[in-house]
Formats: structure tokens, C-alpha cells, sequence
């Protein structure tokens, strides 16, 4: 498969996926360029639980290092932790993805450990998976934060 396959097919399983609710799939759009420029969803969703998952996170390499993400974590952590009163929101990143890791630990989120082996990507390849977390006791921090770094970028 070609880029644009991969990415329909992408688009087709966060679709699916919300059809069935398993998942909330977000579009990032920017409103400065008038394009999408990433995707987002919320993924294991334990409402009684309170508790859930912000993963499948991808950019065009064109908004990396951008606001654009520091924004869209914003407005999901902000919708996590107000509005449906959630007390764990969770990140789990690919070991080798030094970037995303290093993305969620500058917004306020704390590395939990490594599941060594855990996930079998569509290579072939087998993963070690990073999880992080950011917890209700830890937002009020988290949210000043991100703000500081809106203003920063403004």
C-alpha cells in the first residue's frame, strides 16, 4: 500500500471504530491554513472507570514541534478532566518514538513503565509500548502549563 492508502485505510478504521463506539476519532484542523493537519482519537473509554485513552495521534511533519499539538491536547485533556469529570487519562507510545515520547512528557505527563513485547505492528514488528499518564491530581498543574506554552506561542 502507498501513503494514501494507508491513510484511508486509517481514516476508514477510526470511522469504523466510532460507528461500533469503541472510539472517538478527531480531526486537527488549523484554522490558520484552512487544512487538516492530523488526527486524534479517544480510545479505551471506561467511563465507569473514569478513564480513558488519547491515542492513534498523527500530524503532517509540516505542524511538528507547532502548536497545533500543544492545542489539541488542550482542548482533549481540558474536555477529559471538566467536562466528563475523568480522573485517569492515559498515552501509550512506541519505545522507539522518541519524539512523542518526549511531546507527552513536555505537556505534564509521567511515565508508568514499559510493556515489554506487547504489540505486534503490521510489519511484523513486535513492540515494547511506553505508558504515561496524566491524573486528575496532576491537572491543575498540567492545565497551567499548557496555557503558559499557548501564551508563549501566541
Amino acid at each position: 500500500m502507498d501513503k494514501f492508502e494507508d491513510m484511508v485505510s486509517h481514516v476508514e478504521e477510526a470511522m469504523d471504530t466510532w460507528e461500533q463506539g469503541y472510539e472517538v476519532p478527531f480531526v486537527v484542523f488549523d484554522k490558520k491554513t484552512n487544512q487538516i493537519v492530523g488526527m486524534t482519537r479517544l480510545e479505551e473509554v471506561f467511563l465507569e472507570n473514569r478513564s480513558v485513552e488519547i491515542g492513534w495521534t498523527w500530524y503532517s511533519a509540516k505542524v511538528w514541534r507547532t502548536r497545533i499539538n500543544t492545542e489539541a491536547k488542550f482542548l482533549l485533556l481540558s474536555y477529559c478532566f471538566d467536562v466528563l469529570n475523568l480522573v485517569r487519562v492515559q498515552f501509550r507510545i512506541d519505545s522507539r518514538n522518541e519524539r512523542s515520547r518526549k511531546a507527552v512528557l513536555r505537556i505534564g505527563a509521567k511515565e508508568e513503565g514499559i510493556f515489554r513485547k506487547n504489540y505486534i505492528l503490521y510489519d511484523g514488528y513486535i513492540r515494547d509500548t511506553v505508558f504515561y499518564s496524566i491524573v486528575e491530581d496532576d491537572w491543575c498543574v498540567v492545565k497551567n502549563r499548557l496555557q503558559e506554552l499557548l501564551t508563549v506561542r501566541a
